[in-house]
């Protein structure tokens, strides 16, 4: 496998046609490449830019559940099911006075930029849009794959025998999730280079461009063993507790 950042992009602007500018910069690319983009280019060309004095709303109209509250620090989760501090909402990489919000539909943010890469190279070809997480658990941030179109973003090894030919119940590398975080150390933070070209993973890339997009990699709510905060769960407990109380009554 081999990741190279893509030099030459232009500062991104509302209503620029994206994929025309990451075909430009890209020069040739091979069948089974799959780019990694970072969303704030989506967002910017897609005009997802608020005022920096309308953060709080702008999160606050991003939120369908708020996760759990540490002083101004919030957790929720966004319309499509990702969980993340303030609900992705971020002034890094963009004009002073501005904040970005995330793509509105990054898988198919990532469907529509994937189709037109296909049809001007005529290669198949994967693209991930990524963002930068934080995790539970684990200090620092990596990027994961926010949106994804013409790859699998999960490796569904259950079934298969490992090595010593023990039957794999629950091993499904998260692969959106590796290369997001691999390009992200060819592309920087702040480096000006938004787009990667992973190559040598084509088996990962599909002949559909719908192949399921990143909701994949979202775990859920039945499955989520962690899906409030420690002072959240404690305070439904309270109230379940007086409620039952009450009816004891």
């Amino acid at each position: 496998m081999t990741l190279w950042a893509v030099e030459g992009l232009p500062e991104i602007q509302p209503g620029d046609d994206l994929a025309a500018l990451i075909g430009d910069a890209v020069g040739d690319l091979q069948d089974g490449d799959i780019l990694a983009i970072t969303s704030k280019i989506v967002s910017k060309a897609e005009g997802r830019i608020v005022q920096a004095a309308d953060r709080e709303a702008a999160i606050t109209a991003e939120t369908v559940r708020v996760v759990a509250t540490r002083g101004t620090t919030r957790i929720v989760e966004n319309a499509w099911g990702q969980i993340m501090a303030a609900a992705g909402v971020d002034a890094s990489n963009t004009a002073d006075g501005t904040v970005l919000l995330l793509p509105e539909n990054p898988d198919r943010s990532a469907y529509d930029l994937c189709l037109a890469l296909r049809e001007r190279f005529g290669i198949r070809l994967g693209v991930v849009i990524t963002d930068t997480f934080g995790r539970p658990w684990r200090e620092g941030q990596t990027d994961v794959a926010l949106g994804a179109a013409g790859m699998r973003v999960l490796d569904d090894l259950r079934g298969t025998r490992d090595a010593a030919g023990h039957e794999l119940h629950v091993t499904q590398p998260a692969v959106g999730d590796e290369i997001a975080a691999a390009a992200d150390l060819v592309k920087g933070k702040a480096n000006g280079t938004p787009v990667a070209v992973v190559r040598g993973l084509g088996h990962y890339v599909t002949d559909e461009i719908d192949s399921g997009g990143a909701q994949p990699l979202v775990r859920k709510a039945d499955a989520d063993m962690f899906r409030v905060g420690s002072t959240e769960a404690w305070d439904e407990g309270y109230r379940a507790g007086l409620q039952a109380a009450d009816q004891g009554d």
